[in-house]
């Protein structure tokens, strides 16, 4: 079955161009023209991805992925202006899993639609072992959900997130560099995209960690790169 794509934008001519383009490739298409519009339509079908625009009337890509976030970890890439770094940060900060700065190629849209929608992507492979804990935090494998003691409710991961964080567990005590942790992530043409990986790494910290700015579980080590230590490190 072909993966739907909400494409939320008020220009017509980016509308037309990513419908276009998508279409060629096989994905079905919705659109909206404003995000409320957006969270109407994605709250009355099943959506795989959402490309979604910055600057738009009634409500901004800002407060649309806010409030998908919610209550939903579906793939969103923004779409921001050219050389504007702000509104990417701000657009990673509240969840988004990947930026597309206008104008762009086709070869680059459906690039960064296959590698996020690879990632959003959960691994089939039966786990030997169901359960994973470091500290204060237990992992279930199975239901791919992080908990952390005395919580009522699992750790809200968005698909990106988590798969992140799944790369030191399974490298528990091990040193993993940006460039690994990129490639393994976003794929090989992000190798030099410290900044998604940066404010993923903030992201997780501020929902894994008790003191954010005193991490127990993803650990920066200066010159080399980032290590979950392992239990007799701790």
């Amino acid at each position: 079955m072909a993966k739907r794509i909400l494409v939320v934008d008020d220009e017509v001519r980016y509308q037309r161009l990513l419908d276009a383009n998508l279409r060629t490739d096989g994905y079905e298409v919705v659109a909206a023209s404003n995000g409320l519009e957006a969270i109407e339509i994605f709250s009355s079908q099943p959506i795989d991805l959402i490309l979604l625009d910055i600057m738009m009337p009634e409500l901004d890509g800002f407060k649309t992925c806010e409030r998908i976030r919610e209550y939903s970890n579906v793939p969103i890439i923004m779409l921001t202006a050219k050389g504007d770094e702000k509104d990417r940060v701000r657009g990673l900060d509240l969840g988004a899993d990947d930026y597309l700065t206008k104008p762009f190629s086709a070869t680059e849209l459906l690039a960064r639609v296959r590698a996020v929608l690879r990632r959003a992507q959960v691994s089939s492979e039966i786990t030997q072992v169901r359960y994973f804990t470091h500290g204060d935090i237990r992992v279930d494998f199975a239901r791919a959900e992080v908990w952390r003691d005395g919580a009522n409710e699992p750790i809200p991961f968005s698909a990106t997130e988590y798969r992140l964080f799944l790369q030191f567990v399974h490298n528990a005590g091990k040193i993993l560099s940006a460039e690994e942790l990129l490639t393994a992530i976003w794929g090989p043409d992000y190798r030099d995209e410290k900044e998604i990986l940066w404010v993923s790494i903030a992201r997780l910290r501020q929902k894994l960690e008790v003191e954010p700015h005193a991490p127990t579980h993803i650990i920066t080590r200066a010159g080399l790169g980032y290590i979950m230590p392992s239990d007799d490190e701790n």
